[in-house]
């Protein structure tokens, strides 16, 4: 059995979590009720790891990610900085899993690239990328790379619309002549380009944190969403009125 961790500088371990060494965790970091980080995994700095999470052996995550309750994260997995995991998400390792096969030496890397979020009870199969700031759907199940800031939905997950840094649906507006099109963040005002099926913010580099300024939410999502659908009414009013024909 592995030597138990209980104190590390900087890092809050609750008395019922079971942490192995070696480990390396970073500072600020809280491992919560009934987590187990198994030998060398890497946790980064200001992480947080809710109930019942396992970090399999050789782990990596970033910076900043958030682990919500009843996640394992298993061998083969790489989180970067940010990531979101959300409640009862499953992480998996071997695509054709037998019990009477040992497969320990061939297990698939899951790469979970920056400022992703997986949504609640969805299954992320391995093997799979999903790219920076994608946003997985709650329940989906997905088989193949996600890219980009992309929504994905469904069984099997597909992709249904973009999603800024700040979680927001991207409307985009075609510029027909420049042959792309651009949308703006409700949230953030952060403007982004869809280019040939590749989205790219304009104002912040992907791999940039977010400024301080932009790091606190300002309104809870349905603001957002009430505000969208005022704003598609009075499109819909005045479109009535310019196609309305003139009263003899």
């Amino acid at each position: 059995m592995s030597e138990r961790v209980r104190d590390l500088p900087g890092v809050r371990i609750h008395e019922s979590a079971y942490v192995d060494a070696p480990v390396e965790i970073g500072e600020g970091t809280a491992i919560w009720h009934f987590s187990h980080v198994q030998a060398g995994a890497r946790i980064g700095r200001r992480c947080s790891l809710g109930q019942n999470v396992n970090v399999g052996e050789g782990v990596v995550l970033g910076d900043g990610v958030k682990v919500q309750n009843n996640v394992s994260i298993y061998t083969g997995t790489v989180v970067e900085d940010d990531v979101f995991l959300g409640p009862s998400c499953v992480l998996t390792n071997v695509t054709n899993p037998r019990s009477q096969v040992v497969r320990r030496s061939l297990y698939e890397t899951t790469r979970l690239r920056r400022g992703a979020t997986v949504g609640a009870n969805a299954t992320v199969v391995c093997g799979v990328t999903l790219g920076r700031y994608a946003f997985v759907a709650a329940g989906a199940v997905v088989t193949r790379d996600v890219p980009d800031y992309a929504l994905v939905v469904g069984t099997p997950a597909r992709v249904a619309g973009w999603m800024s840094r700040h979680g927001h649906r991207l409307h985009f507006r075609d510029d027909v002549d420049a042959g792309y099109a651009e949308a703006t963040c409700p949230e953030s005002g952060l403007r982004y380009r869809l280019d040939d099926g590749v989205v790219r913010c304009l104002d912040l580099d992907e791999d940039a944190p977010l400024p301080d300024r932009l790091a606190v939410g300002n309104a809870a999502y349905g603001a957002f969403r009430e505000e969208r659908r005022e704003a598609r009414g009075e499109e819909s009013r005045s479109a009535s009125t310019e196609t309305r024909s003139p009263e003899p």
